[in-house]
Formats: C-alpha cells, sequence, structure tokens
C-alpha cells in the first residue's frame, strides 16, 4: 500500500486496536482530504455501554439519515471467519472500495484475521479498469480476493482488455454486493468463467453474510410478515447515541438476537430472496405496487435502473424511473404493463447517458435520483 495514504493509516489503527485493544476508529468522509475521508480514533468514554468496540461505521445515507453502526473486535472476526469457511480458503485481497464503508473495511479486516497484506488500487481520478488490473497484478499469494460493487464490475467487463480479463479469472472469489447486479451482467461474468459470489449484508451485519442466497456459517434467517431478519456473531452491538433505533432493529426472538432488516423477501429451501424494501412500496390511486418487482423486470431492458416512489398531486405518488442505456423505453414499459398492469408503468422517466448518479461506495444515490424525478 501507499506509505501514509488512508488505507496504510486504516490498517494499522485496526491492527493496533485488534491487537492491543484500541483505540477504536471510525472512518469518516471529508472532501477536503486528499482521498475524500480522514481517520477519528474514539476511546471507550465515546462509545459508552459498548464492550470491546473495533469500528464506528455510518451507514450510506442513500435512503435517509444515516446511522453510525458499532461492530466490536468478535464481530468483524467472526465475519471474517465465517467467510473464509465458507469460500473455503483465505487468501490476499485487493482492496477496490473506500474505506469509510463496511465492505471497504471487511477488506482490511479479513486481511489482518488471515495474516495477509491488501493491495489497495489506485483511487486518484476514480475507478478505471487499468487502475484495477494493475493492483490486481501485484497480488502475490496463492490465493487471490477482491469485493466489488456491480457499477465497477460492469465497467470491468465493458469492452475489457485482455489483461483485464486475465486479472479477473486470476481472482479466487470476487464478492459482488451492495446494489442490485443486472441479468446481464451476471451472465457476462459466468461466460467468462469468473467466481462471483452475490454478497446480502450491511454495516450492522459487518458486511456480506448471505452467500449466492446461502446463509454463511453460524447464520440463520428467518421472515416475519415478508420481512428479512438475520442473526448471528457478526450482528453489531447497535447504534451509536441511538437507542431507539437499536431496540427498533436489533430484537430478541425466542431468547436469541435478530437483526431486523429494512427488506422485504421470503426463504425457501434455506435459499434468500430479496424482493424489495419495506420503503419501496409505491401507493399510485390506491393501488399498491412494489418497487422492487418492476425494477427487477427492467433490469432486463437497460444498464442500470432505479424504480422509485415520487410525490404526485393527482396519484398521491406515482411510478418513477430512473435508467441508462438504450433511450427507447417501448419496449420495457410494454412488459411492465403485461406483467403488472397500467398503474406500475412508470409515469416520471430520466435517462441517465453516463450512468446513474453514484455515491462514493458505488451505490446509486436514491435521494439524489428521487430529487430529480420529483422535479421534473
Amino acid at each position: 500500500m501507499q506509505p501514509n495514504s488512508l488505507h496504510e493509516q486504516v490498517h494499522t489503527a485496526l491492527s493496533r486496536a485488534i491487537n492491543e485493544g484500541g483505540p477504536a476508529i471510525e472512518v469518516v468522509a471529508d472532501a477536503g482530504t486528499p482521498e475524500g475521508a480522514r481517520v477519528e480514533y474514539l476511546q471507550p468514554q465515546q462509545l459508552p455501554g459498548f464492550t470491546d468496540p473495533l469500528l464506528v461505521v455510518r451507514t450510506s445515507g442513500s435512503t435517509g439519515r444515516a446511522k453510525r453502526t458499532v461492530l466490536s473486535t468478535a464481530a468483524m472476526a467472526a465475519s471474517s471467519q465465517a467467510t473464509a469457511e465458507f469460500l473455503g480458503l483465505q487468501g490476499q485481497w485487493l482492496l477496490a472500495l473506500p474505506v469509510h464503508y463496511i465492505a471497504g473495511l471487511s477488506v482490511l479486516t479479513r486481511s489482518l484475521f488471515a495474516g495477509t497484506t491488501p493491495v489497495a488500487m489506485e483511487t486518484n481520478g476514480g475507478f478505471s479498469a487499468q487502475k484495477f488490473t494493475e493492483a490486481a497484478e501485484q497480488l502475490t499469494e496463492a490465493n487471490k480476493l477482491t469485493s466489488l460493487v456491480p457499477t465497477q464490475l460492469a465497467r470491468l467487463l465493458d469492452n475489457p482488455a485482455p489483461r483485464t480479463v486475465a486479472a479477473l479469472k486470476s481472482l479466487d472469489a470476487i464478492l459482488l454486493g451492495g446494489a442490485r447486479a443486472s441479468r446481464d451482467l451476471l451472465t457476462a461474468a459466468r461466460h467468462l468463467g469468473l467466481k462471483i459470489f452475490q454478497t446480502y449484508g450491511s454495516s450492522e451485519t459487518a458486511g456480506g453474510l448471505v452467500y449466492n442466497g446461502t446463509a454463511l456459517p453460524g447464520v440463520s434467517l428467518r421472515e416475519e410478515n415478508g420481512r428479512i431478519l438475520v442473526s448471528g456473531p457478526m450482528l453489531a452491538d447497535g447504534y451509536l447515541s441511538d437507542p431507539q433505533a437499536t431496540a427498533r432493529h436489533f430484537v430478541l426472538r425466542e431468547g436469541r438476537r435478530w437483526y431486523l432488516t429494512d427488506d422485504l423477501g421470503s426463504i425457501e429451501n434455506n435459499k434468500l430472496q430479496i424482493h424489495g424494501r419495506v420503503d419501496d412500496v409505491i401507493n399510485t390511486g390506491g393501488i399498491k405496487l412494489s418497487a422492487g418487482q418492476v425494477e427487477g423486470l427492467l433490469d432486463e431492458f437497460f444498464d442500470q435502473c432505479l424504480v422509485v416512489p415520487v410525490p404526485d398531486g393527482q396519484w398521491g405518488q406515482a411510478v418513477g424511473l430512473a435508467f441508462s442505456g438504450p433511450s427507447d423505453t417501448a419496449p420495457a414499459f410494454e412488459a411492465v404493463r403485461r406483467t403488472f398492469g397500467a398503474p406500475a408503468v412508470p409515469k416520471r422517466v430520466r435517462h441517465y447517458p453516463q450512468g446513474l448518479p453514484l455515491l462514493p461506495n458505488g451505490k446509486v444515490n436514491r435521494r439524489l435520483v428521487i430529487e430529480q424525478l420529483s422535479a421534473m
């Protein structure tokens, strides 16, 4: 890693916290710093009520007010161990994600618990296939891994150079999470023989705890009224300075502690299927629609898409669509009409030729999209 880079500062701080018992750290986004974030060190008195805290992670804030999630050393160790057990290997990690989000931080903690040195991709100027390829070629261990969001993988597979294809195929596991991956993207990855593991998780679960629909070792899943709950030793201890949110989301069921997610889904044959979010129901003229289901259908027609509820003076809410890729919406909208009925056809539509607006962690900036669609 680059000397004195943010990645190295975080790696060193995590190593000290794990081996010497503190202090805990929080990586805070800060546009005024060279790498867009800075490290803060948190003493025990700043984390009252929490035992052995290692990390404070701010949620992305893509859908609402950001929370500060407190994760212990034990939780991060359990996540690392479960990942290695599921994959059947430990190895050297390529860091291609920001370290002020859980996915990037998990790459560093997994490296520390595995005793390997991660390679950090050059971040100046943003993500590119060339930078990723150059970083991947620096990996020297027998087993090589990385964690990406779908937008990054899509860029890597957009007319890739032979070196990039070789770099991707050299990886023993590519964890893919943070957003929905389109069917076309997964098909392209499979055709190249890439070892893709679609992950499901959040800051509250120390990152991914379900891979390709299957719970990691030690993880349990359940569904209540369509809402998904997860349990395991990698759960966060709660939210800093927000006991009400902690009580709402971390609940007891039959003597076991669970994280009550905001995701709607089902569990069939021990496989998790996510259908949408609690807040993605669109009530348009009294008809309730699942934004997630409409979005899943539209994924087949566009490179990227996001379906959201948009305020509407006549109908209360309207179906909003932000998309990139082909600009002709007629075939997609006809498919929506046939499948879900006329009310599900998007009424507020915005085309983003250069791709949907993203947050630094690669997720779509949902709040900005809603604001832009609402202003139309």
